[in-house]
């Protein structure tokens, strides 16, 4: 267990949230942040009790007030020098489907206001403890991660509001990326190109075949891999479908 580097998660459900925060559970000590404690609070029992150490903060992305205070809450539990060894935003608005004339000015700006805006003030307060951790020896580069989708790369009808945010995301991922992997941060977007297996999807595809939605371990499986590697060969985006997905 790294003992000065921590792992922060915004965006922990009982899904992709969940396998992340467990699978870097085994190397750092690990901060979970969703809206809604009942989306943590189990997850938080569970690494502490096998050993790890884990905990969980109310948190709303969109909000700058709320991301000051959960930065606040970090610093108190582990010391005003931590370092982070990795950030990842998993966060997301929901799926808004409707049709465009149909659509409240609310309704199109969730899309961003999540996956736009929560992703900015999320990288804002977490870029300094990633570049701190540089001092502290980390045994991987420190790694910021976005969680993205298919609507990151094309829009579909009655979607305006999820790919505006998505394209958001994209965008600012490829421009931290620009701006801070010459000093030595990782950064990431990650194109979750399909179904995933979570307990709201439990239902659908049930006549696709095995492994035709995406698990969340794979997904989470992933991150660590982009976590650990070399500085000589980083990747900026990865495409992660399964094998029956057509693109």
């Amino acid at each position: 267990m790294a003992s000065k580097l921590i792992a922060i998660i915004a965006g922990v459900g009982p899904g992709t949230g969940a396998a992340i925060a467990r699978k870097f559970a085994l190397a750092y000590p690990v901060v979970l942040m969703a809206r809604k404690p009942d989306n943590y609070d189990s997850l938080v029992k569970e690494i502490n009790n096998k050993g790890g150490k884990a905990i969980g903060i109310s948190t709303n992305v969109a909000d700058a007030s709320s991301v000051k205070s959960a930065m606040g809450k970090i610093e108190k539990e582990f010391g005003s020098g931590v370092g982070c060894a990795a950030a990842i935003f998993n966060a997301s608005s929901g799926f808004v489907r409707k049709p465009f004339l149909e659509m409240s000015e609310t309704d199109f700006t969730t899309g961003y206001e999540v996956s736009g805006k929560g992703a900015f003030l999320f990288s804002q307060a977490t870029l300094p403890l990633l570049l701190r951790s540089l001092d502290q020896s980390p045994q991987h580069p420190p790694t910021l991660i976005f969680t993205g989708a298919t609507a990151s790369l094309k829009g579909g009808p009655q979607l305006s509001s999820f790919a505006s945010g998505k394209f958001a995301l994209r965008a600012l991922s490829q421009s931290l990326a620009r701006e801070f992997m010459p000093k030595g941060v990782h950064v990431s977007h990650a194109i979750i190109d399909g179904v995933i297996d979570i307990p709201r999807t439990k239902e659908w595809m049930k006549d696709a075949g095995p492994d035709a939605k995406i698990a969340p371990e794979g997904i989470a499986e992933s991150y660590w891999g982009l976590h650990v590697q070399p500085r000589s060969a980083w990747t900026v985006e990865i495409d992660v479908r399964p094998w029956v997905e057509r693109w």
